[in-house]
């Protein structure tokens, strides 16, 4: 019998990374360790899902897809991703600004890397004084304008750097040249995708002295650079209501504000659903099945459920496929 899961966070350590999800989400961390990723819900491949709460701890998410099918993703999700669960959930602690990077597209991983490509949303949880997004050039920027920047070692002036504030959002799609800045904590939508290629990194060396490796070559085949200038999302939370932050092919982000008593309703929906909660905690009740859910926590609601009700004081990001 299905009901809403949970799972169990996948730390990633990162040079950029530091404490900030257990000081602010009380996430067990390894001491001395740089924590810059959680992975909360991965169908990533040696890095999938394993349930936490219910019969059925302990089983990962694809052996679950494999048994329960459309009944948990939804069927038309299942028929084009089979046993890949094609959301991944992170949460970023960004002590350090991240390298300057982009991800190609389906068509491009597909023939490099056998992989999806990778759009993805981010969603600022805190953001430290002077934190900034750096998502598309800060103007039309030509091919030959990049790889002279490139050599000359000027990339940031031509990215569009923004100060980013809690509860704006950044929708980043395939092919967009980015980086997240120092001080953000961020919380991620995106494809079932681990591409990046890494363009520049800030003069930055790891921990023996050596630059980290970059993939300009791949890089600059990878980059649109006929996209327009990308801007934040100001996101307009309403009490008891749903808003909408992104829509794309590969998924649709609201925001939820939860006081008291909401109901969602999903019979028209033939998707998974996930909430990440942001802020607050509430109960999440699916035909009686009372779930706890927490500032930090993810929620995987199966597609086979046509109803939810959301009891307390919270706010989440919703997230499912059309």
């Amino acid at each position: 019998m299905l009901y809403p899961l949970k799972f169990k966070p996948l730390l990633k350590e990162r040079i950029w990374g530091g404490t900030a999800l257990k000081d602010k989400f009380g996430k067990e961390l390894p001491e001395g360790v740089k924590i810059g990723e959680s992975w909360e819900i991965s169908g990533i491949e040696d890095d999938i899902s394993v349930v936490t709460n219910g019969v059925l701890a302990g089983n990962n998410l694809q052996e679950l897809i494999e048994v329960y099918m459309g009944e948990l993703v939804g069927e038309k999700v299942y028929a084009e991703f089979g046993l890949e669960f094609p959301l991944l959930i992170k949460l970023i602690d960004a002590q350090d600004v991240l390298s300057i990077q982009v991800h190609p597209n389906d068509e491009i991983a597909k023939d490099r890397h056998n992989s999806y490509g990778k759009t993805e949303l981010c969603y600022v949880l805190d953001a430290q004084d002077g934190g900034a997004m750096y998502v598309g050039f800060d103007g039309a920027v030509t091919k030959e304008r990049y790889l002279d920047s490139l050599d000359k070692g000027t990339m940031s002036e031509l990215m569009n750097k923004i100060e980013a504030k809690a509860g704006e959002a950044y929708f980043i799609p395939a092919g967009t040249i980015h980086a997240i800045g120092k001080g953000l904590l961020i919380a991620e939508i995106q494809q079932t995708s681990d591409i990046t290629y890494r363009i520049d990194d800030w003069g930055r060396v790891d921990s023996d002295g050596y630059p980290r490796q970059l993939y300009t070559e791949f890089a600059v085949d990878s980059i649109d650079f006929g996209s327009e200038k990308s801007d934040k999302i100001t996101v307009e939370p309403k009490v008891n209501d749903t808003v909408k932050v992104a829509d794309c092919n590969y998924f649709t982000s609201n925001m939820i504000s939860v006081d008291g008593e909401v109901y969602k309703e999903y019979a028209e929906l033939d998707s998974f659903v996930i909430y990440i909660c942001i802020e607050g905690e509430m109960t999440v009740n699916v035909e009686g099945s009372i779930t706890p859910l927490k500032k930090g926590e993810c929620l995987l609601i199966p597609a086979q459920e046509s109803s939810v009700e959301l009891i307390g004081r919270a706010k989440i990001l919703e997230a499912y496929i059309k």
